[in-house]
């Protein structure tokens, strides 16, 4: 049985960390998790109360809400094996 991701990336605005984090996830996902994702986007200028529900601290933010356990990785997402790691996905060979 497959598992199917739910992450969430929280950002403000549209600025250069929040555009290249959206673009690497969206990468990572992609190669990794083709057809086994659903990608949120939330921006905190507009909804700066979601914040709050996952504890979010520095932006970008992004949070894998399933499969347990949840886990936050902040920054651009450019590192990807650290992405890869935090998101508990193993590289295909």
């Amino acid at each position: 049985m497959s598992k199917k991701y739910e992450l969430r990336l929280y950002v403000a605005g549209k600025t250069l960390k929040s555009v290249t984090a959206l673009n690497n996830l969206k990468q990572y996902c992609e190669e990794h998790l083709k057809g086994e994702y659903e990608i949120e986007v939330i921006d905190l200028l507009e909804k700066p109360q979601l914040a709050e529900g996952d504890q979010i601290l520095a932006i970008p933010t992004l949070v894998k809400k399933v499969p347990e356990p949840v886990r936050k990785i902040i920054g651009d997402l450019s590192n990807q094996e650290k992405v890869l790691v935090g998101l508990d996905i193993r590289p295909k060979l």
